[in-house]
């Protein structure tokens, strides 16, 4: 009877079900894990032309499809842990140079500063090449310096938040202001460039920037006068001259330390084109002071950051970005096949990879010090666990049943 291999088809196809809950179920708690669902297909005889005739021979082997959909976000503490929100994987590379994707996360340096997954393929993206990163280029693995130091940046730009007093007398101690800013050399030696406001009028000032005579090896020990001029406001205590866009160029030479000379230009406006220094009936003060230069430091640690970005960050503050990790998308992302310990690899179905920095051409962000959960529903697999459990026992009850139909007709002969 056809009756026995019908049933016997049906008890392989649930066995096989029961064994894609199983492994859902094993990878419960698995980091970046897509859960599985299984796809019955019936298998007919052969084909007579007449509907009402044509009987089926069962169910073919069932068909394992992984559903890539997001699963929830973990916030954790791990250093190089990361998380994809949306579409994408991590492209790594084993050690036969074989291109895997991933959803796992959890990413760790290797003892030569490679950045690598748990089972030590190594994550590809983009290092920084003379300070920049182009993520327009081939990927490479990305590794991590152990050490190094940051070469110091001189400083070219200063700014200065002020209000000069407008109730100030001329020539008595409310009609002067000092107020002073950090400027890097070349060495990265740091410099007080000092400016000194003094009132000499309605609505006028003269200013002098100057920098301390040990800088410059002056043995008179008089301030080195670097530049002079003179500022107007108007009425309302606005900046009127120099007008905008208001810069002062500071030439410093000849410094002590043999530092190169620098040109560092004094910014009276803001980058939204208001003046950063006023004039009102207020004591004369320095709300803030900045500039663009920073001194050589040591390397503290690098991290993982948002989108991907690996950072360095040094003694003095300073982060910097030294790699990015890029992020491959597969328009059919279900053709992939697992190779275990969470990769996946290309078939000859499945299209081909676009790689690029996250949170563009539609691919997912990267989230630093998350990791992503396993998309397993543990609800819908114990509902699928009865399911199919129930249906391999109407499989057995249907075997069992021609069997003693067999019997009987066995019976018949005796």
């Amino acid at each position: 009877m056809s009756s026995f291999w019908t049933a016997l088809s049906g008890l392989n196809a649930q066995a096989t079900a029961l064994d894609v809950v199983g492994n859902n179920l094993a990878n419960l708690n698995t980091t970046g894990y897509k859960a599985s669902e299984v796809a019955f297909k019936d298998l007919m005889g052969a084909a007579t032309g007449n509907p009402y005739t044509s009987i089926g021979q069962g169910v073919y082997a069932p068909s394992s499809v992984r559903l890539f959909s997001q699963g929830g976000i973990q916030i954790t503490s791990g250093g190089f842990d990361a998380a994809i929100q949306g579409d994408g994987f991590f492209m790594t590379k084993n050690s036969t140079g074989q291109t895997q994707l991933t959803r796992s996360g959890n990413l760790h340096l290797d003892a030569s500063g490679n950045l690598v997954t748990l089972s030590g393929e190594k994550v590809q993206g983009w290092n920084a090449v003379g300070g920049a990163i182009s993520a327009s280029g081939a990927t490479t693995g990305i590794v991590v310096p152990a050490s190094g130091s940051s070469t110091p940046i001189p400083t070219t730009a200063i700014s200065i938040s002020a209000n000069l007093n407008a109730a100030g007398t001329v020539g008595a101690a409310d009609g002067s202001f000092s107020t002073s800013v950090e400027a890097v050399d070349s060495l990265g030696a740091n410099h007080l460039v000092s400016v000194t406001f003094t009132k000499t009028g309605p609505n006028a000032w003269n200013y002098e920037a100057t920098l301390p005579a040990a800088d410059t090896g002056s043995t008179a020990g008089k301030p080195t006068s670097l530049v002079t001029g003179s500022m107007t406001f108007d009425a309302s205590g606005a900046l009127l001259t120099p007008a905008a866009p208001g810069t002062v160029a500071i030439p410093i030479s000849g410094l002590a330390d043999g530092a190169d000379t620098m040109s560092v230009n004094w910014s009276l406006f803001g980058s939204d084109g208001k003046p950063t220094v006023t004039q009102f009936s207020q004591p004369s003060a320095a709300s803030a002071t900045s500039q663009n230069g920073s001194a050589a430091s040591q390397l503290v640690k690098v991290t993982l950051g948002d989108g991907g970005m690996v950072v360095a960050q040094y003694s003095n503050g300073q982060s910097v970005n030294i790699a990015q990790i890029a992020i491959a998308t597969v328009r059919n992302p279900d053709s992939l096949v697992s190779t275990g310990n969470n990769n996946y690899t290309l078939t000859s179905a499945s299209s081909a990879l676009t790689i690029g920095a996250a949170d563009t051409g539609g691919r997912g962000k990267i989230l630093a010090g998350s990791l992503e959960n396993s998309t397993v529903d543990i609800a819908k697999e114990f509902t699928n666990l009865i399911v199919y459990q129930r249906g391999y026992q109407a499989n057995s009850k249907v075997i069992t049943t021609l069997d003693t139909l067999t019997q009987d007709l066995m019976s018949l002969k005796r």
